[in-house]
């Protein structure tokens, strides 16, 4: 994490070059570029979830699968991002969509990114100014991405999983209450409920690492995987559970995968 008041700071000095990313994006909202336009912090680079930090949408694979390598690298490369210099992601949802910009970022072997805490809200509420309109193109960074520095698991090490799965979808999603996009409603079975939203506070910030702690240890036991419907919001679990002190893999295909296999089980609050 960064806070908006460090972010401020180290922006300030102009020996730093950091690289800001707009990550605004969430489930029904197609607007985030106009977002971006209407206001964002000075210098940051507008990045579309969808076509930039996911491949293609398919039953087989789920509405956010894991993108190329190489297609990541070039569009990290189109951001600017260069080797050694560090990223700041935001957005304007507490993190739900800019914890997938950087776990995506780390799972890719970049250290230096960290997350806004609070996004876009934090930063005005601290008095930090905001851009409109589009920035000048970046100059083309040099990053080289290799993947695999985070853990992943799939849909068959999951139906096996010896440990923690934990769903961090909205409980009535869980439940099997509801279910407004993917084709069967309910959850993996042997998975907890775990919403995403618990690990903010009612500010947007994340809550502290000993406020984390105490929550996750009551919910998990032995290795942990999280998923959610995509694999959007279980980053921003798994970026809760690394402030906790936890290790967990993410289950990239998720709800949307795992529904759509009519051989995978499912389970609900019924069952």
């Amino acid at each position: 994490m960064i806070s908006p008041e460090e972010l401020r700071k180290a922006l300030s000095d102009s020996e730093n070059r950091i690289h800001l990313l707009d990550v605004r994006w969430a489930l029904g909202d197609p607007d985030g570029p106009q977002h971006y336009l209407d206001g964002h912090i000075p210098g940051a680079v507008f990045v579309d979830l969808e076509t930039e930090l996911a491949a293609p949408p398919s039953p087989a694979h789920g509405r956010h699968p894991l993108p190329t390598m190489a297609h990541l690298q070039k569009c990290a490369r189109s951001w600017g991002l260069r080797r050694g210099e560090p990223t700041v992601v935001y957005d304007a949802t507490g993190a739900m969509a800019a914890a997938r910009a950087w776990w995506l970022l780390r799972w890719a072997g970049v250290s230096e990114v960290r997350i806004l805490d609070g996004g876009l809200p934090a930063w005005q509420r601290c008095g930090g100014e905001l851009a409109t309109g589009s920035e000048p193109d970046p100059v083309p960074g040099n990053v080289v991405l290799t993947p695999g520095n985070m853990p992943v698991v799939e849909a068959d090490e999951v139906a096996a999983w010896p440990g923690a799965l934990l769903d961090a979808r909205a409980g009535e999603r869980y439940r099997g209450q509801v279910e407004p996009i993917d084709p069967r409603a309910g959850h993996i079975p042997g998975a907890v409920s775990a919403p995403t939203a618990e690990n903010l506070t009612p500010e947007g910030t994340f809550k502290s690492p000993e406020q984390l702690r105490a929550r996750f240890s009551d919910l998990v036991s032995g290795p942990v995987a999280v998923y959610c419907g995509s694999g959007v919001t279980a980053a921003h679990q798994i970026a809760a559970l690394t402030m906790a002190g936890f290790s967990a893999a993410l289950y990239p295909g998720s709800w949307s995968q795992w529904s759509s296999d009519p051989d995978r089980p499912v389970a609900t609050a019924l069952d």
